[in-house]
């Protein structure tokens, strides 16, 4: 991959299930009178990661960073400018729809809003039993029925409620039929995405709680996005740190979370709710200048410098991967020396 691969604990030879080598994402920002391309949005620039099994790995960083583009990479709902997507060890990015197939199946997606992503002209049982039969994973409407009511029951729901429509759920009920519905193909890997932001505080606590216990349960690997970092925290394993298209952290949560090495990171992790008196009296609020630069032009070298308090002429070269301590790196010119 040409960067600094993290490794598992005891120095052996990690066994990645979900890997990502320097996927990039460019989307069409301006035509020519030809219809073609001129300028592009830089979604995500050579983004690479690797999920162990059973792991979560938790995506942080502000909007528009490219956090929602990379899971969606990883499904196939955006084909990658470039890079690859390896399942298991077999790169899947270039495959047929028909060869994806049984990747589709085990490869699902938990969406931001649980209103908006379900049809509200079908029942709930129906949104659950879908992936059921476009899989064929049932043989007759009993078995079908019989599998929904053992989803509802195991994302918290009654099963008498399979007859009811979205409306009539509340907003924690409408994001269990959305999990119920991603397992409904025993998949093996989910993808999160802000897969809580929509709800209550109290009825996050409750979501991410059945999603630990779904992974526990059924061996489940997340890959989970979202801007609250005390979420990421209490739901992952290891975490990268996203800003402008690319990622300038990565490693252990523990590891990040107690020694933030990039300023952007420091400067996240500084914006969350602190809880204790000790955590408030040693928290000290960050606040970035400037903007957010355009995805279509972005600076040179470190993105990040226009905001940075730190930057020097040196920034302008493009940043390079260095390991703060083991299970956890660094994009930054900080660190050359």
């Amino acid at each position: 991959m040409g960067e600094t691969t993290m490794k598992q604990h005891g120095g052996e030879a990690p066994q990645y299930f979900i890997e990502a080598r320097d996927l990039t994402m460019h989307f069409p920002a301006k035509t020519n009178g030809l219809g073609r391309p001129v300028s592009w949005i830089h979604g995500a620039d050579k983004v690479s990661f690797q999920v162990p099994k059973g792991r979560t790995l938790g995506v942080v960083g502000e909007s528009g960073c490219g956090k929602s583009t990379v899971g969606k990479m990883l499904l196939n709902i955006y084909r990658p400018t470039s890079g690859q997507v390896l399942y298991d060890g077999r790169d899947i990015t270039g495959l047929s729809p028909r060869e994806r197939r049984p990747y589709t199946k085990k490869m699902q997606l938990v969406w931001q809003d649980p209103y908006s992503s379900l049809d509200p002209r079908m029942r709930a049982g129906d949104i659950i039993g879908e992936g059921l039969e476009n899989f064929r994973l049932v043989s007759s409407r009993a078995e079908k029925q019989e599998r929904v009511a053992r989803l509802m029951a195991m994302c918290g729901l009654m099963p008498e409620q399979a007859g009811r429509y979205p409306h009539q759920f509340s907003g924690g009920q409408r994001q269990r039929i959305c999990i119920a519905r991603a397992l409904s193909t025993d998949p093996e890997f989910i993808v999160c995405d802000e897969a809580v932001s929509a709800l209550d505080v109290s009825i996050q606590a409750q979501i991410i709680n059945l999603l630990k216990d779904l992974q526990e349960q059924l061996s489940l690997t997340y890959l989970f996005i979202s801007h609250d970092l005390n979420i990421v925290h209490f739901i992952s394993d290891e975490i990268l740190v996203m800003y402008l298209g690319q990622v300038v952290e990565r490693g252990s949560m523990e590891k990040v979370y107690r020694n933030r090495a990039h300023p952007y990171t420091q400067a996240l992790f500084s914006a969350t709710p602190a809880f204790t008196a000790a955590e408030k009296a040693g928290k000290q609020r960050i606040i970035l200048e400037g903007d957010v630069p355009s995805p279509v032009d972005p600076p040179a070298g470190c993105r990040f410098r226009s905001r940075c308090p730190y930057a020097t002429k040196a920034c302008e070269d493009d940043p390079v991967w260095h390991t703060v301590e083991d299970d956890h790196q660094v994009r930054c010119h900080l660190f050359n020396h």
